[in-house]
């Protein structure tokens, strides 16, 4: 599954090499909201062990999303946006945001969260490196 930034940026998910957690948010969704700055600081602290990657569920896309980052000042978290909510579709068809699943280095989902959770914890960071660890 591909997905854009607002620049033109294409990310393809299938050809990431290591561990991703992708989340699954709208500037919309309060708890999404609340998650962003613990996910950027997850970035950080993960960084080399697993990619973050935040993927805007917003209909106008850009739009909003462009905005939002702008004022949140975020230093690893990308704009990629899918305003056509596939990933959505895919994953939580009844449209639950927040949500955010880990998948390993293989693509295989080790690890899905529905709802918001406190993502820059040392319970969140252990939770992430025990799911990649149990293969």
């Amino acid at each position: 599954m591909q997905f854009s930034d607002a620049a033109g940026q294409t990310l393809d998910l299938a050809a990431q090499d290591g561990p991703v957690l992708i989340n699954l948010w709208a500037t919309w969704c309060a708890p999404c909201v609340k998650e962003m700055p613990q996910l950027d600081t997850l970035a950080a602290e993960l960084d080399g062990e697993v990619r973050v990657i935040t993927v805007s569920q917003d209909l106008r896309g850009a739009e909003v999303v462009g905005p939002f980052f702008a004022q949140k000042g975020f230093e690893r978290l990308e704009p990629w946006l899918d305003p056509e909510t596939a990933l959505s579709a895919q994953f939580t068809p009844e449209g639950a945001l927040p949500l955010t699943i880990l998948f390993d280095a293989g693509g295989k989902e080790v690890l899905r969260v529905a709802g918001g959770y406190e993502w820059d914890s040392p319970e969140a960071i252990a939770l992430i490196r025990q799911s990649l660890a149990a293969k």
